[in-house]
C-alpha cells in the first residue's frame, strides 16, 4: 500500500456560469470528507449568491483579483494574498474585474453542496 497519492485527474465540477472548478481532493474526487482542495478560475464579471457554509474555507489568490462580501464588509484580494473564512459566516464571492482570477480553495471539512447554504438570487 502506497503512502502517497498523486492526483492527475481532478474532478471537474460542471458549472453553468463559466467558472472552472477542478477538485483535486475532496468528496467528489477522492471521497474524503475531512478536507477538499480545488483549483478554481473565476471568469471576469462572475459572481455567485450569498452563502453561509458549514465549513471553513481558505482561499489563496494565484493571479487576478477576487472580491469578498463578508457580513456587510467588502474586501478585494490580489495575487499572493490569502484569507480564511470561518464556518457559519455569510459570504458572497465575485470577480467584478476585467481579468480572470485563478485561486486555490481549501475547505475543512470538505466542500459539500448540501452544507454550502446558498441563498436564492
Amino acid at each position: 500500500m502506497s503512502t502517497y497519492f498523486i492526483q492527475k485527474k481532478p474532478f471537474v465540477v460542471p458549472t453553468d456560469d463559466g467558472k472552472y472548478i477542478g477538485e483535486h481532493f475532496g468528496k467528489a474526487s477522492t471521497g474524503q470528507s475531512d478536507l477538499s482542495i480545488a483549483h478554481m478560475v473565476a471568469p471576469p464579471h462572475w459572481s455567485e449568491p450569498f452563502q453561509t457554509p458549514e465549513f471553513d474555507e481558505y482561499t489563496f489568490i494565484i493571479s487576478g483579483q477576487k472580491q469578498f462580501e463578508i457580513n456587510g464588509e467588502q474586501l478585494t484580494l490580489r495575487a499572493g494574498e490569502s484569507i480564511q473564512i470561518k464556518a457559519e459566516t455569510r459570504v458572497r464571492y465575485s470577480n467584478p474585474f476585467d481579468a480572470p482570477c485563478t485561486y486555490i480553495s481549501v475547505c475543512k471539512s470538505a466542500f459539500d453542496f448540501e452544507k454550502v447554504n446558498r441563498e436564492a438570487e
